[in-house]
C-alpha cells in the first residue's frame, strides 16, 4: 500500500523544481528603474517639481530652451543653496535646424575694480575670502537665459519664468535632500545680510515637506519676465545689488551689470570608441573629463569588466594624470592663452598612459595651488531637456559654494554667489584675478553622439563633476548600459588634487576595494547613492525612431518628466 509520505515528497520536489524555474524565468536588472520614453518632449532634473514646470511649458508650444529656462528658474525656487539668478550658467544645445550643437559660457565677471592690488588694499593677501562681498562676481545666469531664449526660444521670457513665479508666491513643500543641505549650509549665514529673513524662516532651515515661500523671488523672476535681461542688471534689482555692494564696501559698480553679455562658444571634443563626446572650453574643467577618456582609451577597460580592479586603477589614474594639466592650464582664455587642443589630444593621452603603472601614485599639487583648489566650490544644479522636435539641452548652474556668499540684496529673494573665491592671487597664473575676467569653473555640461544616437548629460559636484562625465561615457560605450543604469551605476571620487584618498559607493564590490588598497589606493567607502559622487540627469534622442529617453540620478528627489500629449477636451 502506497503509503501518504511516498506520495507527497516526489509532489513537493516537481513543485519546488516549478517554483525554481518561475523564478528564474522573472525578469531582473541591475538598474532601480526604467528610463522614461516618449516620442514628445523630456525634462529631466534633481528636482520632480522642477521637471514638471519644464514640462508644462513643453505641452504650451515651448522649445527645449523655454523648457529649460523654466525648469532652471523653478530649481532656484526649490534648492536656493545649489543656484539661482544670483549665480552662473553653462549650456550645450543642439539644434536640429542647423544640426549643429552652440555652447553658452555665461559665467560673469569680476568687478573691473577688483584685482589682486584693490585686494591688498583691503588687507586680502592669501586667497579671496569664500564668504562676503569681496567673493561676489556678476552674476551671470540671467544673461545666459536670455542669450538662449533670443537665439531658440519660442516663448516669451514672462512665459517661462511663470511656473517659478507661482511656485514662489504659493510656496514648495521642501524635498527631503535639499532639507539636509539647507539645514546644514543655511545657519551659518543666519548672521549675513538679509539672509535669516529670507531663508530661515522662524529661524531655522524649513524641515522636509514643510511649505516654503518666497514673495521677493517671486518679484525678481517677474521683473525678469516683464523686461528680460534689463529686468535684472538694471532697474530695482539691480540697485539692490549696488546698494548692498556700497554698504559692504564692495567692488561691483553700475556698469558692471550692465555692460556684462555672455559669450557664445564652440564646444570640444574627443572621440572614445567610436562615439563623439563634448564639454565646453575654458574657462570650465571640461577638457579634464576629454583628457581622462582619451588616457582610458589606451586600456581595454570593457575586457576588464566594469568596475573590475583594473578598470577602477587606470580610471582613476587617468583621473589624476587629466586633472594635473587642467590645474596648471586652464583659466579664463581672454587673459592668457591655453592649449585646449594640445591637452585633449590623442598623441598627449598615448604619452600619459604610459604613466600608469600597477601602483597608485600619490603625486601632489604644488604648495602654492593645492588650498586654492580645494576651495572652487561644489553646490550646483543641473539639467537636460529634448523636445518633440529632437532639439537638446544640457544646461548647468550654480551659486558655486552652497548659497553662495550668503548674502541677499534687500527685496531680491535670491543670494548673490561667491565665484570669485575660485581665483588666485598668486600673480602671472592663467587663473590669477584680473578685472573682468572669469575665474576656473567647475560647472560642465557635457553631450556625446553616434549615430542617430544623440546623449544630453551632466553630473553636479565640483572637481567631481570630470571624473563623473567619465565614468558615465564608460559606462555607456564600454559596457552598453542605457542612460538611466549609467546614472545609477556605483562610482569613485577623488575631491582633493593630490595624494591618494578617494571616495567609493559600496556597490563596488569589497574585494575588488581591498585589492585597490593593496596597489596604494586610499579607500574611503560611502553608503550605495552617496552625494558625494554628485547628481546626474540625462536625455536622449533617437533620430530614427524620434523616441526621446529620460534619466535621473537616484542621488537626488529627481524625476524625468515627459510632455503631456495633446488631448481633446
Amino acid at each position: 500500500m502506497t503509503t501518504l509520505k511516498t506520495l507527497i515528497c516526489p509532489c513537493m520536489f516537481v513543485c519546488m523544481v516549478a517554483f525554481l524555474q518561475s523564478a528564474a524565468a522573472q525578469p531582473s536588472r541591475e538598474q532601480a528603474r526604467s528610463m522614461v520614453m516618449t516620442q514628445y518632449g523630456i525634462v529631466a532634473t534633481s528636482q520632480a517639481v522642477a521637471s514638471q514646470a519644464g514640462a508644462a511649458i513643453l505641452a504650451r508650444g515651448g522649445s527645449a530652451v523655454d523648457a529649460a529656462i523654466a525648469a532652471n528658474a523653478a530649481l532656484g525656487v526649490i534648492e536656493p543653496m545649489m543656484n539661482g539668478v544670483g549665480g552662473d550658467l553653462f549650456a550645450i544645445v543642439y539644434d536640429v535646424k542647423t544640426k549643429q550643437l552652440y555652447g553658452l559660457n555665461a559665467s560673469g565677471w569680476a568687478p573691473k575694480a577688483m584685482s589682486v592690488e584693490s585686494m591688498k588694499a583691503k588687507g586680502i593677501v592669501d586667497e579671496v575670502p569664500e564668504t562676503g562681498i569681496l567673493p561676489v562676481t556678476v552674476p551671470g545666469a540671467v544673461a545666459g537665459w536670455d542669450a538662449l531664449r533670443q537665439r531658440f526660444g519660442k516663448l516669451s521670457m514672462a512665459e517661462d519664468v511663470a511656473p517659478a513665479v507661482a511656485l514662489a508666491e504659493q510656496g514648495i513643500a521642501v524635498p527631503e535632500t535639499d532639507a539636509e543641505n539647507w539645514r546644514e549650509f543655511g545657519p551659518p549665514f543666519a548672521t549675513s545680510p538679509g539672509f535669516g529673513r529670507v531663508f530661515l524662516p522662524d529661524g531655522k532651515a524649513p524641515a522636509a515637506g514643510q511649505l516654503f515661500r518666497n514673495p521677493d523671488l517671486a518679484a525678481t523672476l517677474l521683473r525678469i519676465g516683464q523686461n528680460g535681461r534689463d529686468g535684472f542688471y538694471k532697474g530695482p534689482t539691480a540697485d539692490a545689488i549696488l546698494q548692498l555692494s556700497q554698504q559692504l564696501h564692495g567692488f561691483l559698480q553700475a556698469d558692471d551689470l550692465a555692460d556684462f553679455q555672455p559669450e557664445w562658444v564652440d564646444p570640444v571634443s574627443t572621440t572614445y570608441h567610436g562615439w563623439t563626446v563634448w564639454e565646453m572650453p575654458p574657462n570650465g574643467q571640461g577638457i579634464a573629463a576629454l583628457s581622462m577618456l582619451n588616457i582610458m582609451e589606451q586600456f581595454p577597460i570593457a575586457q576588464w569588466g566594469h568596475n573590475s580592479e583594473k578598470s577602477l586603477h587606470v580610471e582613476i589614474e587617468a583621473k589624476k594624470l587629466a586633472y594635473a594639466d587642467l590645474r596648471h592650464y586652464v583659466g579664463d582664455p581672454s587673459a592668457s592663452q591655453i592649449p585646449v587642443q594640445q591637452l585633449i589630444s590623442k598623441k598627449l593621452a598615448v604619452r600619459r598612459a604610459a604613466q600608469i603603472t600597477d601602483r597608485a601614485q600619490c603625486s601632489v599639487l604644488p604648495s602654492d595651488l593645492s588650498g586654492q583648489l580645494s576651495r572652487l566650490s561644489s553646490d550646483t544644479t543641473y539639467l537636460a531637456v529634448v523636445d518633440r522636435d529632437g532639439n537638446e539641452v544640457s544646461l548647468i548652474q550654480s551659486n558655486a559654494g552652497a548659497f553662495g556668499s550668503g548674502l541677499v540684496a534687500d527685496g531680491t529673494g535670491f543670494v548673490l554667489q561667491n565665484r570669485g573665491a575660485g581665483f588666485t592671487l598668486k600673480p602671472s597664473q592663467h587663473n590669477t584675478l584680473r578685472p573682468r575676467t572669469r575665474p576656473l569653473h567647475t560647472i560642465i555640461p557635457g553631450f556625446m553622439q553616434k549615430g542617430d544616437a544623440r546623449i544630453a548629460f551632466g553630473i553636479m559636484g565640483g572637481f567631481n563633476q570630470a571624473q563623473a562625465h567619465a565614468q558615465f561615457v564608460s559606462n555607456i560605450v564600454d559596457f552598453h548600459m542605457n542612460i538611466q543604469g549609467a546614472l545609477e551605476a556605483a562610482r569613485f571620487t577623488m575631491p582633493s588634487f593630490s595624494g591618494c584618498k578617494l571616495l567609493m559607493e559600496n556597490g563596488i564590490a569589497p574585494q575588488v576595494i581591498d585589492g585597490l588598497r593593496q596597489q596604494g589606493h586610499d579607500i574611503t567607502v560611502l553608503p550605495r547613492y552617496s552625494q558625494n559622487m554628485g547628481r546626474g540627469n540625462a536625455v536622449q534622442h533617437n533620430q530614427q525612431s524620434g523616441v526621446n529617453y529620460g534619466a535621473t540620478d537616484p542621488r537626488a528627489d529627481g524625476e524625468a518628466v515627459p510632455e503631456q500629449a495633446p488631448f481633446q477636451h
